[in-house]
């Protein structure tokens, strides 16, 4: 039993000792990621900077509804965590771990999924800035006591939009989406077409009744 217990003890402390190398050089290539994603962050908040990018967006009107700043912060993070990411997969392969390594490339290709739903979210919100502004000065100059009202429902229109978009991009509930816009497009198409029906009776009426008198 005890030479058992020993062959065990030896076996343990012997794939200890074995396996210190590969601990040692996966923790140094993370290391040296940790180190490059930093560097790739400061650089691409750098670049937002001397782009004046956080300037454009406060014109945009993206600071009314969040701080400034937070597309090029959210952008460079994602950033960063794409190089950690990158450099994670070969300390994986180091330590061997390679279901690990699978799960690190799964997300590898999920991220670009993310860049652009961050686009199209900063596009979106500029867009629904622009679009209220245009609806509550438009409505102002013809006099519509309405205004405000016009401009935050325009607004939140073209984000909740815009949400649809990001949603189906990251892949989540895609078909439910899918259904969801389906419904209120047709809704809407509806909803115009009783309008129209119902608002142009009367001139739909003389016009059939012009046609009937000319074809007699």
């Amino acid at each position: 039993m005890l030479e058992i217990l020993d062959t065990a003890t030896s076996r343990l402390i012997t794939g200890f000792f074995t396996y210190i190398p590969q601990l040692i050089g996966g923790l140094s290539v993370l290391l040296i990621g940790l180190i490059v994603a930093a560097a790739f962050k400061k650089i691409v908040l750098m670049l937002f900077r001397v782009l004046k990018l956080e300037k454009w967006l406060e014109e945009a009107g993206i600071a009314r509804e969040k701080s400034l700043g937070i597309w090029t912060e959210l952008t460079a993070e994602l950033i960063r965590w794409t190089v950690v990411i990158i450099f994670l997969i070969p300390a994986a392969e180091i330590w061997g771990v390679p279901r690990v390594t699978e799960v690190l490339n799964k997300v590898l290709v999920y991220l670009p999924n993310v860049f652009i739903a961050a686009i199209v979210g900063l596009v979106g919100a500029v867009a629904a800035n622009f679009s209220s502004d245009i609806v509550r000065q438009g409505s102002i100059a013809l006099g519509s006591k309405s205004a405000n009202a016009l401009a935050v429902v325009t607004y939140y229109a073209i984000m909740f939009f815009t949400a649809l978009v990001i949603l189906n991009q990251l892949g989540i509930a895609s078909d439910l989406i899918r259904i969801l816009f389906t419904g209120i497009v047709a809704m809407l198409a509806i909803a115009g077409g009783l309008a129209f029906g119902l608002g142009g009776k009367d001139m739909a009426r003389d016009v059939l009744e012009q046609l009937r008198k000319k074809l007699k």
